[in-house]
């Protein structure tokens, strides 16, 4: 098999591999256009793509539609490289919505003009999936880019495509929405109702409200993680329910959210009692416990399904007319309250788990605003004192 290249212009070379010849005798081709410093640079990328075409490993991009990349990128990237929950939230993107709108377009065709296209039709009306009335989020819009661009800055990785035309296309701009939680008052209503619920419940939802864990990372707790001579508790893992695949454990969402929080006297307190309660639900089980060690387990010892107690929370707000929040709100109830102390802002990233601290003074901003209100006061007191 041989080829040769052409240079087409400024750092851009076309690859020609001839690969014999067709029934009725014409010369079968193989054609790249890839970026390339100087010839020889080029002709060793000839040599790859030779032995490629060898392999049949070679893929066409003229004869590529979108969605057929798509589908080997998430195969031989994203399956391997992220969250089994982010590989099924770009699934349902993709199946969705950008499939049926770009699917069959060939990759290397796709032109920013596209995109803005298919940005525009997501801002209609009555474009929701979920039966809602109005539009999508900006936020979710933004979402579908970001996959977009990370499949496309992929093709250009792989030599699939020259430039992404995501990259010439404005990511859409997000509204930025105050994060609502309970204030201190409905708070302490909410814990003060918890008294009479069940054991397990109050317990989960006392210990997400003072650490300010993630739903997952709640039920990934096992008895194991919790130190009740230091009054701590250790994130190693988190739990995590798809369709199709159920209940599994997985990794925290990062390598912060790997941690340990220091957890208050009366709430390690409550951990003994409701161990206690569990260790007896364990024995009345017996040979049916199916043997782990999960805090939150459902009667014969497998591990809960996550949504459980956020199901249960909703009837639970409702049955004591507490204003009505999501779960995990109280991850933000917790945040904003210990930033309402005026605590170090560093301390309570570390302590939620976040990658970094800008995601925390980003997401809790309204929270700062209040803290620096207060601090405001404070010098006006000093100032008046002086004036005194």
């Amino acid at each position: 098999m041989t080829g040769y290249v052409e240079n087409r212009g400024k750092n851009t070379w076309r690859l020609v591999v001839n690969d014999g010849y067709t029934p009725d005798g014409k010369r079968k081709r193989n054609t790249k256009t890839i970026k390339a410093k100087n010839k020889r640079e080029a002709e060793q990328l000839l040599g790859q793509l030779i032995a490629e075409i060898e392999k049949g490993r070679f893929i066409d991009p003229t004869k590529l539609t979108f969605k057929d990349f798509a589908e080997r990128w998430l195969s031989d990237y994203a399956e391997v490289n992220l969250a089994p929950k982010t590989v099924f939230r770009y699934k349902q993107l993709l199946n969705s919505r950008i499939f049926p709108a770009m699917g069959h377009l060939k990759v290397d065709q796709i032109r920013p003009t596209h995109l803005l296209e298919f940005y525009k039709n997501l801002q209609e009306e009555d474009i929701r999936l979920d039966g809602k009335q109005g539009k999508l989020s900006t936020r979710t819009i933004l979402h579908h880019h970001r996959l977009l661009s990370a499949i496309f800055n992929s093709a250009v990785k792989w030599q699939v495509i020259l430039n992404s035309p995501a990259v010439r296309v404005n990511p859409p701009k997000v509204n930025k929405t105050q994060v609502v939680c309970y204030n201190e008052e409905q708070a302490t209503a909410m814990l003060k109702a918890m008294d009479k619920e069940p054991l397990k419940y109050k317990t989960g939802i006392t210990l997400t409200l003072v650490t300010g864990l993630r739903q997952g990372e709640l039920m990934g707790l096992e008895w194991q993680d919790i130190n009740f001579e230091e009054s701590t508790i250790t994130i190693r893992q988190a739990s995590q329910y798809l369709p199709g695949k159920g209940t599994f454990t997985k990794e925290p969402k990062n390598e912060m959210s790997k941690r340990i929080i220091s957890i208050p006297f009366s709430v390690m307190s409550l951990l003994k009692e409701y161990r206690k309660e569990w260790l007896g639900s364990r024995l009345k089980v017996g040979d049916l416990w199916q043997g782990t060690n999960r805090l939150f387990a459902t009667w014969d010892g497998k591990p809960m399904y996550p949504s459980t107690i956020t199901h249960w929370f909703t009837k639970f707000q409702a049955a004591h007319n507490l204003p009505r929040i999501t779960f995990h709100a109280l991850r933000h109830t917790s945040a904003s309250w210990l930033m309402a102390q005026g605590l170090p802002l560093k301390s309570i990233s570390s302590r939620l788990g976040h990658a970094n601290i800008s995601t925390t003074a980003d997401i809790y901003g309204h929270a700062l605003k209040s803290v620096d209100r207060e601090i405001a006061k404070k010098f006006d007191g000093l100032l008046t004192g002086k004036v005194k």
